[in-house]
């Protein structure tokens, strides 16, 4: 960008703390790739920090907070925490809205990005909107009626009148429910980068795993669509077939923690307990560590229009093991980079199973997840891709 004036962009997104996962990541990671090749970055969120009674974030207020190169501006959840709604955000970005060239929205049918849209809308703010999944006909099952209709008052108008819709993948893309609306299409990826790695060992050291055994990881957010109803009947299977391993369950739910006790307590009552550590949300260097140490990731989730976790395992040179429906399946199946399985219990027993008895396989797979998420993955490049991306839309804005 020589001699150009800088973007200024606008990230707004429910919230940023990482008990949420990917899509809190996602928009850390993304605003900093961006800073870093000089466009201005603000983000606006809340200080939701959970769900269920959780304390919010312990952060500044509805002041600029420094940090990777961007701003955070942090408002207030009022008056309705349970869905991160803040009227101080909203009143925030009516009177600074002006100031910004793009908004980049980050999650639809979440009411203060739904209003953020319509307020964008309504001051000639161009907005993207990136929908996390939840234009995908599955997830759109739940809560249908109400869905429809929140979908066809509220997002319908929003998606229409966006510059653009961020998708994460191809099939995420394909998939996806428009309300009707034509609004043009922009397929960029999520990134990772390589984290900071631990001695290797050290946390199957901590966790009391056994270097003997192979070490199969599932770290992601504990909800029905990841698939857990096959991954652990199918983990079963192989205990009864003799075959050792031990079985990782690493993260949470803040916004249904009696799910994740339902899954605890299964496990408890299971062959797999004596061979499973549940850890619940797990962050920094053990994470890092668990993703280096495992021999095996495995998220067979029923949707997923990316699976960042997928993406984190594969930088740090970890196979894995996804159902086909994770939206990036064909660039692992392509690279050779893991196991693609159907979402069905005995497919994907037969795939861990052949998997975990090849150790050789599963290096060179390993190997080769790393070059694909080096090649495909890397913030750097998809920073690129954005910053043309938001060019291209203000381009085609001011030349109507």
């Amino acid at each position: 960008m020589r001699n150009e004036k800088p973007l200024k962009v606008l990230q707004i997104v429910p919230s940023i703390s990482l008990v949420y996962g990917g899509p809190s990541q996602m928009v850390r990671g993304l605003s900093a790739a961006l800073a870093s090749q000089g466009v201005e970055v603000t983000v606006l969120t809340t200080d939701s920090n959970g769900d269920s009674g959780q304390p919010p974030l312990d952060v500044p207020l509805e002041q600029p907070v420094e940090q990777d190169g961007y701003q955070v501006r942090y408002f207030r959840c009022s008056p309705f925490r349970r869905y991160k709604f803040s009227w101080a955000l909203l009143r925030w970005l009516r009177q600074h809205g002006h100031k910004f060239d793009l908004a980049h929205i980050h999650a639809l049918f979440s009411p203060v990005s739904t209003t953020a849209a319509t307020v964008a809308r309504n001051q000639k703010l161009p907005y993207i909107l990136r929908p996390l999944g939840t234009l995908d006909p599955a997830d759109l099952q739940k809560k249908r009626s109400l869905k429809q209709i929140y979908g066809l008052l509220l997002e319908r108008p929003n998606l229409a009148e966006a510059a653009g819709i961020h998708f994460t993948s191809v099939q995420e893309a394909k998939v996806s429910e428009r309300f009707g609306t034509q609004s043009p299409d922009w397929v960029i990826p999520l990134g990772v980068n390589l984290p900071v790695l631990p001695p290797k060992g050290e946390a199957r050291t901590e966790l009391n795993i056994p270097d003997d055994q192979p070490l199969v990881l599932f770290m992601s957010r504990i909800e029905p669509k990841k698939g857990l109803n096959l991954l652990l009947p199918a983990l079963e299977k192989l205990l009864v077939e003799g075959i050792n391993f031990h079985f990782v369950l690493a993260g949470t739910n803040p916004q249904d923690p009696d799910y994740e006790c339902q899954i605890a307590q299964q496990i408890q009552t299971s062959p797999l307990s004596s061979c499973t550590k549940v850890t619940g949300f797990v962050t920094g260097k053990l994470k890092a560590g668990l993703l280096q140490d495992a021999d095996l990731f495995v998220l067979p989730s029923y949707y997923e229009n990316f699976g960042i976790a997928v993406a984190e395992a594969m930088v740090t040179g970890t196979p894995v093991v996804i159902s086909d429906q994770v939206h990036i399946w064909q660039d692992i199946s392509e690279a050779e980079a893991g196991w693609v399985s159907p979402c069905e219990v005995d497919a994907l027993t037969q795939l861990l199973k052949e998997a975990i008895l090849a150790p050789k396989e599963r290096q060179r797979r390993g190997k080769n997840a790393h070059k694909c998420a080096v090649a495909n993955y890397s913030w750097e490049a998809i920073a690129q891709q954005m910053i043309q991306a938001y060019k291209n839309i203000l381009f085609t804005i001011n030349n109507k």
